[in-house]
């Protein structure tokens, strides 16, 4: 199996540019092992440095200090072994479904030996009779799907979700989760997910890698140990659920009681 991801002692500092404040320090020291074919969720309080570990991850960003790798190899640089989804589509809108999905290929120089594969992709997310339209003309759950689509006509190993649906309704979101993790068990890649929803997070993922306020460590890896398909509304479900909010300190627990007359 391939998709195997190690992080080591990665930090990332930006630097500010006005002399008269501190830099900030979004990554403390990080390490994590992502085993290969697992799906693993980031989760964790706003601005601590999850994107921008997907994209140290995605080579889109560099570390400031440590290393990180895919299958042994260091990680330097983007390439086709990771595809990216974000949380907004970002299809380009004078190219339809077909092109869109088609594009990373021809950059590639590989579209003429892998053009079935686009047509194959269009079917596995649900998009046939779509193939022509443009992005101005799906909603958006239908344009999620292109942009998934998009990321896994490469025949990547490791799939990067940042908040890919973050700003769809509850219902299509609750869809297109089973959706990514129908493709995640058919093509048995390793998926690694950034999310602010703690029972999407539970819902879909092997392991919960709860992170700290910035500057970031891991506060704790939590194994989510449910047969699949998962019902939200089990005991076990909801006992994860308190656990993770009680780490995020999010549990609406009452430490000190204080009076006021």
């Amino acid at each position: 199996m391939v998709g195997e991801i190690n992080i080591k002692h990665v930090s990332k500092t930006f630097k500010n540019v006005d002399p008269g404040q501190e830099d900030v320090v979004a990554l403390n020291g990080f390490t994590l092992d992502i085993p290969s074919g697992s799906f693993v969720s980031l989760i964790g309080p706003s601005g601590c440095g999850k994107s921008t570990l997907l994209r140290i991850i995605g080579g889109l960003d560099t570390p400031s200090e440590g290393e990180l790798f895919l299958d042994g190899k260091k990680i330097t640089k983007a390439g086709s072994d990771r595809g990216f989804a974000f949380q907004g589509s970002n299809l380009f809108p004078w190219l339809t479904v077909e092109k869109n999905i088609a594009f990373g290929l021809k950059a590639r120089h590989i579209y003429k030996a892998q053009k079935d594969d686009v047509a194959d992709y269009i079917k596995l997310v649900g998009l046939e009779g779509f193939e022509k339209s443009y992005p101005h003309q799906l909603s958006g759950g239908m344009q999620q799907r292109a942009s998934l689509a998009r990321a896994l006509v490469g025949h990547p190993s490791v799939l990067l979700l940042d908040e890919p649906l973050g700003a769809l309704d509850a219902f299509t979101r609750m869809n297109i989760q089973d959706e990514i993790l129908n493709i995640w068990k058919e093509h048995n890649m390793t998926m690694l997910m950034v999310t602010h929803d703690v029972d999407e997070a539970i819902y879909m993922s092997d392991k919960v890698v709860v992170m700290s306020a910035r500057p970031s460590k891991v506060e704790e890896v939590i194994d989510i140990d449910l047969p699949r398909p998962r019902a939200r509304s089990q005991d076990t479900f909801q006992k994860y659920r308190t656990k993770i909010l009680d780490i995020l300190n999010l549990g609406g627990k009452i430490n000190d009681i204080e009076y006021y007359l």
